[in-house]
């Protein structure tokens, strides 16, 4: 039987492990991790969740630890972080021999952040190990149901998945920003709502301070959070106390960024800021330049880029560039410096994560859980020791209208306290004790509305920047194209690698360009007319420029974007398309319903679902009843060479003659008019169930806007016509007789069939939570895909 040390050892190749490494995995779980910068947090979690899902080297099995859920979520407050950590997590589960692909049996690694193409294979397994890693505005907006970068009918499925059997991990919780109290409420929801499956969260950082999570409703959890930091015996080992008392001379630069030299773009300043870093540059060595602002660091790379610098001997990092320019630049950072050495010139983005470490460390006034992290980035391993030590340089920021991202009283607590000191060594640094400043806290009644999808009157959505955001503006993401015809671009949507993100502060710099957004209705591009919202995507004319490979997006690039091949972009879900419908092999109604039945039954078993499992199996055998409707048949057999019958599937491409047609919701009317061997609760259950079944029906039943109105005054919704017949027939023995569909439940008050569509809705949210609700539609909804996909399938499962 394998040693938990000799497991970390096959997958991290490493010779030792820390003594809190082996603690992680062989106790309880703790709530806070409090290590260190540079002792492997990332590892120690990584491969104590997968220890404790019972999995051992070669693929091999043991008993699986009740405590630990089967998905373990890595959400992070910048991308930069997301790449290297996925990087590092694949070649541990490769050595372990358990890194597969969804669907092997294995673990898969899945990342969720903008423009990533993997947004739902990773949802079609829920019974498997799997690790999710992703930026917080990506994984905190799926846990709020409003899921960026993703089609709002898949919102419910992550919400689902995120929220039930999922460990999170919170990384460098300092630069979280508002987000880090959304993940402290959305916990506290989770310990008062009822789950499906258990679920937990776990916070880390090297300067954590609990008192930074008491929100209004995670406050009574404080006293009883379990926490895990380094003791005497971490502390004796030599790796930890080298880099615990690593030299690192701490001085202030004698430059602050004033008003005045601020003027100008921060000319003077940046010209006095390039003098010195020449001057302290050390051969064979980094030289590291944390600026708060990406104007402020593209400024200063194009002013030393005029020093003629050797190639490769600077480098610019932010958040500004496209992921194919960054993996470029984090691919030179992983390389030896240059023996004239080398300039790094970051942002934010430097401060945790990136594993680099310099010579000399220039920074600017920052909070000071920040000017920790980045005081890390420095003789990180105690290389520079044997020579005196690294150099820390702190630039002071006197003009309050310069402090942004920051507020100013967060700069003035941090110079009371770095002006005190003369070393930044890790050991000799006073603790992060000062309180997070909250702003945006979401509360139970905002969760609980959040649930319905639709959107509002107006057409937009629930605006929940405010509660996602990292430190500084919330972002939209562009991207270029080149355009035959402005007024009518027909492209189609980006793929990962072009998409840049941008910050809401820098939309200002797009006012005078033509802007175009996908309408999901419409099905095409149009223009932006209004503002740009937070978690947009914006397509871009090439000609009229706005980036540069070597230092990112600016507004006030001229030239022409170099457009990416945009071969592998996505494709979006629309209202009305019935993709999972389009099959070369003609499927009848009733083969489906069976082959849905079948799956359901092998999900519930391999999740062991056993107390909703009669309500799940009933949804599966209805889910499809209403593809039996006259408008879906026409669609089914509008080509040549179908055979008759009844069709759930068909190979006929077509748009059905009524729009927004949606066949769940006459399954819902079907089977509420005739519920079989069910109790009252049971039966809004299972009609919620099939209404939501592709995300499209859920809370609500009303007519779209520009939907056509029906004849002779009659009700409608969805496509859907008061009176329409859906004819009868059987599946197994079981009985679907002939129904004569009936919208009263669109209505406001009781009617014949009992209380309207939202006070049903609105009980069953109260009565069982939205984690509950939420899973129970998820598995009806994987079950009817994975009854779709079939080798012959076309559209494997798309809605």
């Amino acid at each position: 039987m394998a040693s938990y040390s000799d497991f970390f050892q096959t997958a991290t190749g490493h010779d030792s492990i820390f003594p809190y490494q082996q603690r992680l995995a062989e106790n309880q779980w703790p709530d806070l991790l409090n290590i260190p910068t540079g002792l492997g947090k990332t590892a120690a979690v990584t491969l104590a969740w997968a220890w404790r899902r019972g999995l051992r080297p070669y693929g091999k099995r043991e008993a699986t630890d009740d405590t630990t859920p089967r998905r373990l979520v890595w959400c992070f407050p910048m991308r930069v972080l997301v790449e290297q950590t996925v990087e590092n997590i694949k070649e541990w589960f490769s050595r372990l021999g358990w890194l597969g692909e969804a669907g092997e049996g294995k673990v898969s690694i899945h990342v969720l952040m903008g423009g990533e193409d993997d947004l739902k294979s990773w949802t079609q397994w829920p019974e498997e190990e799997m690790i999710l890693v992703g930026t917080q505005d990506m994984l905190l907006s799926r846990a709020l149901m409003r899921g960026y970068g993703i089609s709002r009918y898949q919102w419910p499925i992550h919400f689902s998945l995120l929220h039930n059997d999922s460990l999170w991990v919170f990384d460098e919780v300092q630069l979280m920003g508002s987000g880090l109290a959304t993940a402290a409420q959305i916990e506290a929801f989770r310990r008062n709502f009822s789950l499906a499956k258990p679920s937990r969260t776990l916070w880390v950082s090297a300067t954590l301070s609990p008192a930074w999570l008491a929100t209004v409703d995670f406050k009574p959890h404080i006293d009883t959070l379990n926490s895990l930091c380094i003791n005497e015996e971490d502390r004796n080992m030599p790796a930890v106390q080298t880099r615990l008392s690593s030299l690192k001379r701490l001085a202030p630069e004698q430059l602050p960024l004033t008003k005045e030299n601020a003027k100008q773009k921060g000319k003077d300043y940046i010209n006095s800021l390039s003098e010195k870093v020449m001057g302290a540059k050390k051969a064979g060595k980094n030289t590291l330049v944390v600026l708060n602002r990406v104007d402020r660091a593209q400024g200063l790379y194009k002013k030393l880029k005029k020093q003629n610098l050797p190639d490769d001997s600077l480098l610019l990092l932010h958040a500004r560039f496209r992921p194919a320019e960054r993996r470029a630049i984090e691919s030179r950072l992983k390389t030896l410096p240059p023996n004239e050495g080398r300039i790094i010139i970051a942002t934010q983005a430097v401060e945790a994560g990136v594993d680099i470490t310099s010579a000399t460390l220039f920074t600017e006034l920052a909070p000071w859980p920040s000017l920790v992290q980045r005081f890390g980035r420095c003789n990180r391993y105690g290389e520079e020791n044997a020579s005196g030590g690294g150099e820390v340089f702190w630039v002071d920021i006197q003009d309050d209208e310069q402090s942004a991202p920051y507020d100013p009283e967060e700069l003035d607590s941090a110079r009371r306290i770095v002006q005190n000191l003369d070393t930044a060594a890790s050991g000799s640094l006073p603790p992060v004790d000062e309180k997070n400043e909250l702003q945006m806290v979401i509360r139970k009644k905002d969760f609980i509305e959040l649930f319905n999808t639709d959107p509002d009157i107006s057409g937009f959505d629930i605006d929940i920047s405010e509660y996602v955001r990292d430190p500084g503006q919330p972002r939209f993401s562009v991207f270029w194209r080149e355009m035959d015809d402005p007024n009518d671009p027909l492209q189609p949507l980006p793929g990962r690698d072009e998409l840049c993100p941008v910050s809401i502060g820098q939309a200002n710099t797009l006012k005078n360009r033509t802007k175009w957004f996908w309408d999901t209705l419409a099905r095409k591009w149009v223009k932006l007319a209004g503002f740009i919202r937070p978690g947009m995507t914006l397509m871009l004319d090439a000609k009229e420029g706005g980036y540069h490979p070597e230092y990112g997006f600016s507004g006030d690039e001229k030239g022409p974007v170099k457009v990416i091949d945009c071969a592998n972009s996505n494709e979006d879900t629309c209202f009305d398309s019935d993709k999972n419908s389009l099959q070369i092999k003609p499927v009848t109604i009733p083969d489906h319903l069976n082959q849905t039945v079948e799956e359901a039954q092998t999900l519930c078993s391999a999740l062991n679902e056993k107390h909703w499992l009669k309500t799940i199996m009933t949804a599966a055998k209805w889910h499809d009843v209403g593809k039996s409707h006259p408008v879906f048949q026409e669609t089914m057999h509008s080509c040549d060479q179908v055979p008759a019958g009844l069709l759930a599937k068909s190979p006929c491409n077509a748009f059905h003659n009524r729009r927004y047609f949606r066949h769940e919701l006459a399954s819902m009317l079907a089977w509420i008019q005739n519920p079989t061997d069910s109790s009252p609760e049971d039966i809004n259950v299972v009609a919620f169930l099939l209404a939501a079944h592709h995300g499209k029906v859920r809370m609500s039943i009303r007519a779209l806007p520009d939907e056509p109105e029906a004849p002779e005054g009659k009700r409608y919704a969805r496509g859907i016509w008061e009176n329409d017949k859906l004819p009868g027939f059987s599946m197994n023995g079981n009985e679907f007789p002939p129904t004569a569909l009936k919208l009263d439940l669109m209505e406001l008050g009781e009617s014949p069939p009992g209380p309207s569509w939202t006070a049903r809705t609105q009980e069953l949210l109260a009565d069982h939570g939205p984690f509950v609700l939420s899973w129970l539609e998820s598995l009806v909804r994987i079950a009817d895909w994975r009854a779709s996909a079939n080798p012959e399938t076309t559209a494997s499962g798309e809605e």
